[in-house]
C-alpha cells in the first residue's frame, strides 16, 4: 500500500461513523412501484480486466451489485466489506466491482495494477471488470449508461455520486436500489435485500 492508501485506510471509520451520523435518507433509492427495465439487463455485456468478455446472461436467477470502486479513495477499505458480503451469500449473489477514475483521479493504476492492489490487500475473489468511465459522459460505459438511464432500467436517473456508490438488480434482471457511497456493504438495509 502506498502512503496515501494507508492514510485512507484509517480514514475509513471515521467517514463510515460520520455516515450513520447523519443517516441521510436520500442515500438510499429504491424501485418503489417494482419498475421492470425496458432494455434487459441480460444482454449487456463487458470485458473483465483480464480481458475475456463477461456476458451478463449468466448472471440469471443471481442478485447482483456493480459497484465503481478506486484504490486511492477514502472508501477504499469497502473492498473489504464488499468481499465478507460476496463470501457470505456467494451461492445467490455476485458483486461485479467496476474501477473508475472518475473522482479526483482516485483510481491511475491499469488492469493487472488494480487486480493486484484488490487480492493482496483485500483478497477480492469477486469479479473486477476493465477500467472505464462509469459517469454520465460520451465515454461512460454501457453499463452505467444502462443503470443511469430510466428509459433503459425502468426508473433510475442517479449516477454513482462518488466511488464505491452501489446499485443492486434482482434475481429477475430489475434494478431494485442505488446506495451512496457512506452506506457499507454490510449494513443491515443491503444484507436484508441480498438475503432475501
Amino acid at each position: 500500500m502506498t502512503a496515501k492508501q494507508i492514510i485512507s485506510k484509517g480514514i475509513y471509520p471515521i467517514l463510515m461513523f460520520l455516515g450513520r451520523l447523519t443517516n441521510k435518507k436520500a442515500s438510499i433509492l429504491f424501485n418503489k412501484e417494482n419498475k421492470k427495465p425496458l432494455q434487459s439487463f441480460y444482454t449487456l455485456q463487458f470485458v473483465l480486466n483480464d480481458g475475456t468478455s463477461f456476458l451478463f446472461e449468466q448472471l440469471r436467477g443471481k442478485k447482483v451489485m456493480i459497484v465503481n470502486t478506486a484504490s486511492n479513495c477514502g472508501y477504499t477499505n469497502q473492498y473489504d466489506d464488499l468481499q465478507k458480503l460476496y463470501e457470505l451469500n456467494a451461492e445467490k449473489f455476485i458483486i461485479l466491482g467496476f474501477p473508475s477514475n472518475d473522482f479526483n483521479e482516485q483510481e491511475k493504476g491499469n488492469d493487472e495494477e488494480i487486480a493486484a492492489f484488490c487480492k493482496v490487500n483485500f483478497g477480492v475473489t469477486f469479479p473486477l471488470m476493465k477500467k472505464s468511465v462509469v459517469v454520465k459522459s460520451a465515454d461512460q460505459n454501457g453499463i452505467y449508461k444502462w443503470l443511469t438511464d430510466a428509459n433503459k432500467n425502468g426508473w433510475n436517473k442517479q449516477q454513482p455520486a462518488w466511488n464505491f456508490s452501489k446499485y443492486i438488480i434482482n434475481e429477475e434482471g430489475t434494478l431494485t436500489h442505488y446506495f451512496e457511497t457512506a452506506i457499507s456493504p454490510l449494513s443491515e438495509e443491503i444484507q436484508k435485500i441480498v438475503a432475501t
